[in-house]
């Protein structure tokens, strides 16, 4: 009897134990990780792409060599391992703008020389004789004259204005004798004219 007890017991062990087991083992199998819908993704793109290498390198396709020209840069004018001797001849050549001395105004060819005044007409009026000299390579005309009345100190009395109807040719000379200026103060006692303007003829 005792050894049937024995031989009991240990089956009832037994059956205890593998449900144990099973249960031990779900639990391991359900703690194991498995992959991600992210990961799964990720181990798929690099062989989509390389797939899509693979036929891009393996097609014949005619227009990608068409695509690759358009896409070359265009050769430049100047080439960069040219002198700079080469590449100043292959730059158009810019003509420099061309300068003309101004014209020298006509009254700088004209000079008075030998002046002299003496009064006239009760002694009111100057009477003014003087030389005109033109140098000029052209005839000159209406010759203003400003003439400058002092007295015998030196002080400033009056000024006078008179333009020369006359027509005074090249490289000539004209003197004009006893030219009546204008009224001048009776206290007057020098003059000196000069020139204001002229014209070209």
């Amino acid at each position: 009897m005792r050894i049937a007890g024995r031989s009991f017991g240990r089956a009832d062990a037994r059956l205890m134990v593998l449900p144990a087991i099973a249960i031990a083992g779900c639990t391991a199998w359900m703690m194991v990780p498995w992959p991600s819908d992210a990961e799964s993704q990720s181990g798929a793109a690099p062989s989509a792409v390389f797939r899509l290498a693979q036929d891009a390198s393996g097609s014949n396709d005619p227009v990608a060599p068409t695509k690759a020209t358009l896409a070359s840069p265009a050769p430049s004018a100047v080439s960069p391992d040219a002198s700079p001797a080469e590449n100043t001849a292959a730059a158009p050549e810019i003509a420099a703008p061309e300068t003309t001395a101004p014209a020298k105004p006509p009254i700088d060819g004209l000079r008075i020389s030998s002046q002299s005044w003496r009064r006239g007409g009760l002694g009111s009026k100057a009477l003014m004789t003087f030389t005109l000299r033109n140098s000029n390579d052209y005839a000159v005309k209406d010759v203003e004259i400003a003439c400058a009345f002092a007295r015998r100190d030196g002080s400033h009395l009056t000024d006078r204005r008179r333009v020369l109807p006359d027509t005074v040719n090249m490289k000539s000379q004209k003197r004009y004798s006893g030219m009546l200026v204008g009224f001048v103060n009776v206290n007057a006692n020098k003059a000196k004219c000069s020139l204001v303007t002229a014209s070209r003829t």
